[in-house]
């Protein structure tokens, strides 16, 4: 009996620890709604290898901004934060 708890309790500790982890502004996965449930104010541009802007629509009520860093992360970003702003009119610019 003894065993089987700590078995238990081992398997949930697994399953649970990634979750517990999970970095500020870090996207959600999730199918038909908000990726994002908390974002950043900005990151530093050097850290950063993409960006993907995902207008709102019916999977979610506000825009949402996710970086993908070089390190492989991703984190969501405030699309209404000026350096979030900056830095999405200068992509757009030179994307021209």
């Amino acid at each position: 009996l003894g065993a089987a708890r700590l078995l238990l309790l081992l398997l949930l500790l697994l399953l649970l620890g990634p979750a517990g982890r999970r970095a500020a502004g870090a996207p959600v996965v999730a199918e038909l709604r908000c990726q994002c449930l908390q974002t950043l104010q900005g990151i530093h541009l050097r850290n950063i290898q993409n960006v993907q802007v995902t207008p709102s629509g019916p999977h979610c009520a506000r825009t949402e901004v996710v970086a993908t860093l070089k390190d492989g992360r991703e984190v969501c970003l405030n699309p209404e934060a000026p350096l979030v702003k900056r830095m999405i009119q200068k992509m757009l610019s030179n994307s021209n």
